[in-house]
């Protein structure tokens, strides 16, 4: 493994998670009617802790590959689009436009697995679990937009 490399990767999934930190759910996200299939608080920094490991872990393996540019160009976008959601969600509270954010990570990640896979099973192995996540959460992001119109 490329240590340097795989903590460039580190790195950025780091920055990407301290908007998950800044703006966390709080009292106003307690409010909100959620579906009975929420996930627990304590799984998301245990998943998404795991996620970017493995998404990391993944770029890592795919990165020294010939043939790489759109795999790399799909992990530059989710991460993006990663780092913006939190922010739109719990920072501006606006759920309905956080969709925006999430349909592009949901389409990233999706990109992600189509092209990692051809270039390294164990990439794209690695990449399955964080677009069953995202299929989670953007249904969850969908249904709070959906069952809330209070809030925009």
């Amino acid at each position: 493994m490329d240590w340097p490399v795989f903590l460039i990767f580190v790195a950025a999934s780091g920055a990407a998670a301290s908007t998950g930190m800044l703006f966390q759910p709080g009292t106003w996200y307690d409010t909100l009617k959620r579906p009975s299939w929420t996930p627990r608080r304590w799984m998301f920094p245990v998943v998404w802790t795991t996620l970017y490991l493995l998404s990391s872990l993944a770029a890592t393996r795919v990165a020294g590959l010939g043939g790489n540019g759109m795999a790399m160009a799909f992990w530059a976008m989710q991460i993006a689009f990663n780092t913006l959601w939190s922010p739109v969600f719990f920072g501006l509270r606006r759920p309905r436009t956080a969709l925006v954010p999430m349909a592009g990570l949901w389409l990233a990640v999706a990109g992600m697995n189509a092209t990692f896979w051809p270039l390294d099973w164990v990439a794209g192995l690695c990449v399955l679990p964080y677009m069953v996540w995202v299929t989670v959460a953007a249904a969850l992001n969908l249904w709070v937009a959906r069952n809330n119109p209070a809030v925009a």
